[in-house]
């Protein structure tokens, strides 16, 4: 049991770089580079419709995107501001759901799935939307919308 715990412990601390690489595969996809690429994180709370930010992989995820060179921003309802923890300092304030900013972005990453971004309107004009919750295909059932990738 230990082991168990100590493998899933190992995998959850690596998928922020499996999401971060898979938005990466996204935009070559698109024939972009991470770098210079303009990125919004959807969601920083730990888990959807709450105010909890503790360990949540957003916070990694936007590190590493903008060490990679990304150009990052987030949305989060229930976070105006990023806050300085022990780990991170990003020193961010969030964008506003609206169709019209989703739009700006080369790619959008679906970290938190809040029920604000269950918004078919927000994902029509997107390009790329990286998904880790399986938030926007089924917005979209017969097809449009942004190019999924699955993470």
């Amino acid at each position: 049991m230990a082991r168990f715990i100590e493998l899933a412990g190992e995998i959850n601390s690596r998928m922020p770089r499996y999401v971060v690489d898979k938005v990466a595969e996204g935009l070559n996809g698109d024939k972009k580079a991470l770098n210079g690429a303009r990125v919004l994180v959807l969601g920083l709370a730990y888990k959807a419709n709450v105010d909890d930010d503790r360990e949540s992989p957003s916070y990694e995820i936007l590190e590493l995107l903008q060490e990679r060179g990304a150009l990052i921003d987030y949305c989060d309802p229930y976070f105006p501001a990023t806050h300085k923890t022990r780990r991170h300092d990003l020193g961010l304030k969030s964008v506003a759901c609206e169709p019209e900013i989703f739009a700006r972005y080369d790619a959008l990453v679906v970290s938190t799935a809040h029920d604000l971004f269950r918004r078919r309107d927000l994902f029509e004009r997107a390009r790329l939307a990286v998904d880790t919750r399986n938030l926007v295909a089924p917005l979209f059932p017969a097809g449009g919308g942004p190019r999924i990738v699955k993470a």
